[in-house]
């Protein structure tokens, strides 16, 4: 397999110098996915504004759907940061590892939510109607579905990129689930 080396900011277009520095104000550093994502003139900027892009999700709804993706595609980057970015928007450990394997204990709306992601995922979009009827069932709309999908193939993006260039993980590592 080819090694992928994670580029500086010296390595990498113009614009994306700019993102780097962009990225170390707001971060305090380039992640690796970010960096490599950037071996692109324009894939780095591209990825960064659909994910950032505004959706009817919140920011912990979003890691509801991130955590359950990334576990699927089975991308230990993304399991690793999600984790991380699923503590500051107020998951525990056993919450994160829940949503993980796609259900929530504690929360009837997000349940629905990971099982549609899961879904989703694991069946390449061919959801499965209770689950589908389910997530409407708890008060998602249309509109949240599309944002949904839209969201599990932003992660989808970064997991297939991780598990393709195998970059080293630059954040904690998500435990196992067992």
């Amino acid at each position: 397999m080819n090694t992928f080396n994670i580029p500086t900011k010296e390595e990498v277009s113009s614009n994306n110098q700019a993102i780097f520095e962009n990225l170390n104000k707001a971060l305090g550093f380039v992640p690796n996915l970010y960096a490599t994502y950037a071996h692109s003139d324009t894939a780095l900027e591209n990825y960064l504004n659909f994910a950032n892009a505004k959706t009817s999700l919140s920011a912990k709804e979003k890691e509801v759907v991130n955590l359950a993706v990334s576990q699927v595609n089975d991308c230990t980057y993304c399991l690793s940061a999600h984790t991380a970015i699923g503590k500051m928007n107020g998951f525990t450990d056993e919450q994160i590892l829940e949503l993980r394997a796609g259900f929530s204990s504690v929360n009837d709306k997000l349940d629905a939510l990971a099982k549609l992601a899961k879904n989703i995922t694991e069946n390449r979009g061919k959801t499965d109607d209770a689950v589908l009827k389910n997530f409407f069932n708890v008060g998602y709309t249309k509109g949240n579905l599309i944002d949904t999908i839209s969201l599990v193939g932003d992660k989808t993006i970064s997991n297939y990129i991780h598990s393709t260039t195998q970059v080293p993980v630059d954040f904690p590592i998500a435990q196992p689930l067992k």
